[in-house]
Formats: structure tokens, sequence, C-alpha cells
């Protein structure tokens, strides 16, 4: 009885070329790309790039470069290392906001709220690519939020209720 039952192969492995049985509409589904086992599949499905330096084959989701440390230290001979940082934007907003503390105190410039440690860098014409002194005002975070927010408010429009 169990003769009766045996399925007879319909298909070959697309990897190992092993004989198969699988369901027609399976192999539609596929389009053709049947596999015997796990393994053969993730064969099939492997995505490999080549080193930049050897050409040695590297898995392609690790998004690496480079196969090895020694092909990562041949692929950066030549680059010159300055010890320069690069532009950082907030060790350059750091830089303004400590000169202006101590060019016009430690006060906000509208309120006279004086808590330096929290007071903000504001630019008048609310450009921050422009960084002259005279664009720029010292303000505390409540200022500041009323300058860029409060005109703009639900409250101010005439459509809510007393």
């Amino acid at each position: 009885m169990a003769e009766q039952y045996k399925r007879h192969p319909n298909t070959e492995c697309k990897i190992c070329k092993k004989s198969i049985y699988r369901r027609p509409a399976e192999i539609e589904k596929n389009q053709g790309n049947v596999f015997c086992s796990m393994i053969c599949s993730g064969i099939h499905f492997r995505k490999e790039n080549p080193c930049i330096v050897c050409r040695k084959s590297i898995l392609g989701g690790l998004h690496k470069k480079t196969c090895s440390r020694h092909c990562a230290n041949i692929n950066r001979t030549g680059i010159k290392y300055t010890g320069i940082r690069l532009k950082d934007k907030v060790i350059d907003q750091r830089r303004l906001k400590i000169r202006l503390l101590a060019q016009r105190g430690s006060k906000c410039e509208r309120c006279d709220y004086d808590k330096p440690e929290i007071l903000q860098v504001h630019h008048k014409d609310r450009n921050r690519k422009n960084s002259d002194l005279a664009n720029l005002a010292l303000i505390c975070p409540n200022c500041h939020y009323e300058e860029h927010h409060l005109e703009n408010s639900w409250l101010n429009k005439n459509n809510h209720k007393n």
C-alpha cells in the first residue's frame, strides 16, 4: 500500500541536479527555481561581492568593501590624515554661543533671563548659514519658541471660541 502513495520525481534541484518531486503549482509559482534543501536554496540566493583589493568573494549582506584587515590596510595606503576635524556643526554652534556670551553677557537679550547654560543662539533672518554676529541673538528657549512658533499658533486664529 505504501507504493500507492509514493511520489515520482517530476523536476530536479537547480543547484545539485538531484531528482525531486514538487507540486506543479509550486514549480510554476517559483518560475522553475526549485531546490532539494535549504542548503541549496541558500547557495542560490546568496549574494556575493568581490573584495576591491584581491577580488575574493565577500557576502553581500555584510556591506564590506574588503575581505580582511590586510586588504583594508592596502586599500587605505596613500590616504593622508591631517588630524584636523571636519566641519562639525555642534562645535561651531558651541563656539558661537561662547563668543556671544563673552560679548553680550549671560542674559537673554529679550527677557533678561539669566541662566547662560540654557540660552540658545537665534538667527534673526532664520538662515542658519548666516552666522554674522549682527544676525545672531542670544535668547532663552521660551523667547526662541515664541519667535518661531507663536505667530503660526492655532490659538492666534479667530476660529476658536472664548
